[in-house]
């Protein structure tokens, strides 16, 4: 039995699972319907042009494919580093998948910067890549209303361009970052934030930050979408899935697994949605994982595990 109080479990939450790259190689199509017969509502995908030596795999590109093979599931990027690209371009290519896959596609963006060279190969200087963000994504959602738009910002100009048909519902914005100007960005310009390693007091400290920055910009009361993004270890005991986890977060971030420890749940499934009661009571009712199993199907169950605990 999960531990999470019976108060807080009556909640709906909605639960994701993020695909890496390497999940790709498998049939997708059989991924996506094992996704959906798991209960788990979304699924997350990355994005990146060039990152730690030529890797990364498309955002958008990976959520039109996982869109076209389920017609039912929804996709959420997590983030797309919207500062490698013009939001021109973007907008044509959301406005496409909008056309496909209405309403079931929700856009996370992020600044990027983890690795500089890769937004110096698309010609963008890395100390921009925050005002470049923010001014990328003011014109992307002026783009997406369908409206003629005049712009003239920093980094990019507009002259009565437009871009049709305008996504029809609306496609949300999440924003993701963990500094207070990616929280204000999130509540000027997003429909929610995309929090990463970040405790439980942190997350309500910093929901009522972008609360705060939607006031200040016009825009409260917001339906929020907030979402918690983390990585979560599944064994038959938790000191069994540490130690699955421990070399892989090792060796994906190149720091001790000490310094994740406390974001990342570890143990059965019921285990781990205990673990998300401080979350839970923070005001957190989205959370995407990234789940390290015995392989992408044996995670999937657990992530759907999950969401059954939490039902």
């Amino acid at each position: 039995m999960c531990s999470v109080s019976a108060e807080l479990a009556r909640v709906p939450v909605e639960i994701g699972i993020v695909l890496r790259e390497d999940d790709l190689r498998h049939d997708l199509a059989a991924l996506t319907s094992r996704i959906a017969a798991a209960g788990i509502d979304h699924v997350t995908v990355g994005d990146h042009v060039s990152f730690a030596g030529g890797h990364g795999v498309d955002g958008l590109i990976q959520a039109a494919a996982l869109l076209a093979t389920h017609p039912r599931l929804r996709v959420q990027t997590g983030v797309y580093l919207l500062s490698l690209r013009h939001p021109a371009a973007v907008a044509r290519q959301l406005a496409t998948i909008a056309l496909l896959a209405p309403g079931r596609l929700e856009f996370g963006i992020g600044v990027g910067g983890d690795d500089p060279r890769e937004l110096e190969l698309c010609g963008v200087d890395p100390r921009t890549r925050g005002a470049r963000t923010t001014e990328a994504l003011e014109l992307l959602r002026l783009l997406l209303t369908g409206e003629r738009t005049a712009f003239r910002g920093r980094f990019f100009a507009t002259d009565g361009a437009a871009i049709r048909p305008a996504p029809e519902p609306a496609i949300p914005i999440l924003v993701g970052g963990r500094s207070d100007a990616a929280l204000r960005r999130a509540g000027r310009l997003g429909e929610g934030w995309l929090a990463l390693w970040v405790s439980a007091r942190r997350f309500a400290a910093a929901s009522e930050l972008v609360d705060a920055a939607a006031l200040q910009a016009g825009r409260s009361p917001v339906d929020w979408r907030h979402t918690l993004q983390l990585w979560a270890s599944f064994d038959r005991s938790r000191a069994r899935a540490i130690g699955r986890i421990t070399p892989v977060m090792q060796r994906s971030y190149g720091l001790p697994f000490e310094r994740f420890a406390r974001y990342t749940p570890c143990g059965t499934p019921q285990e781990v949605a205990a673990a998300l009661e401080p979350y839970l009571a923070a005001g957190c009712r989205r959370f995407n994982f990234v789940p390290e199993a015995g392989g992408i199907e044996e995670g999937i169950d657990a992530v759907g595990a999950v969401k059954a605990a939490l039902s």
